[in-house]
């Protein structure tokens, strides 16, 4: 672990530095000034991961960790170095930061909400507030906005993309062209009667209507995997039948 020795403040546990298999993992605040008041630290600080990470690239792992357990004593310093289990080091990482270092959620900054899909479909659909079941975290390097969620995805129709059981970040509202995109559907099974989600790789076929005009002919919801039939649909049944709820970002690892 690595920590900041700010005068008159208690030290502080900034950023974890994971050795696996000769690589090092990094994680660091990004939240410089709950820190230190000093730009010039906030400065120094924020740059220190990238800087880890190409000494790394140029020396090796053990070498540059080697010279910062060495080096390292004043305002930043490094713990000693303990065994933890690893299967997936991004996990790990993120685990050991949550624990030691910031555990905070900051919501649709570092966090995301997670929603039944029936909940997604209401908060989406009908612009009613919800009630989320917790938030996690986003992954890292994901530009999270106020329009995104997470959900619980059940099925195996798109695999190997999308795991049974996984949980998914989606994006809502559909921007554009829905072509080749994989969307979260609402099935509308009728009055007084439950619905169904799907998630499909949605395609179409348009005709040429006028010289400036196209319409859709048909549309087709696709599986990733080959055990499971694609259906297509006329434009108006679709619209009947169906409602299109969100965007597929990404399996939430």
């Amino acid at each position: 672990m690595l920590s900041v020795a700010v005068p008159r403040k208690p030290i502080r546990a900034v950023g974890v530095l994971l050795l696996d298999e000769g690589r090092v993992h990094v994680k660091f605040r990004d939240a410089w000034d709950e820190v230190t008041p000093d730009e010039d630290d906030q400065d120094y600080l924020a740059a220190l991961a990238d800087d880890i990470e190409t000494q790394v690239r140029d020396h090796g792992a053990e070498a540059v960790l080697n010279w910062l357990e060495d080096s390292l004593s004043g305002f930043l310093r490094i713990s000693e170095r303990e065994q933890v289990p690893v299967v997936n080091p991004e996990r790990t990482l993120q685990r050991l930061f949550d624990q030691h270092v910031d555990n905070s959620v900051r919501r649709y900054v570092t966090h995301l909400p997670v929603y039944s899909l029936r909940a997604a479909a209401t908060r989406f659909g009908e612009a009613a507030e919800v009630e989320e079941i917790e938030w996690l975290r986003a992954p890292e390097g994901l530009r999270v906005t106020e329009n995104m969620f997470i959900a619980q995805v059940v099925g195996r129709s798109m695999e190997p993309l999308i795991p049974d059981g996984s949980y998914c970040i989606f994006r809502s509202p559909v921007v554009g062209s829905r072509q080749n995109r994989r969307l979260l559907i609402q099935e509308i099974k009728g009055a007084g009667s439950s619905s169904a989600f799907t998630i499909k790789r949605y395609t179409s076929r348009k005709q040429q209507s006028s010289e400036d005009e196209w319409q859709h002919e048909s549309i087709r919801l696709e599986p990733l995997n080959p055990e499971f039939e694609a259906f297509e649909l006329a434009p108006d049944v679709f619209e009947e039948r169906y409602r299109v709820i969100a965007e597929f970002v990404q399996v939430l690892d």
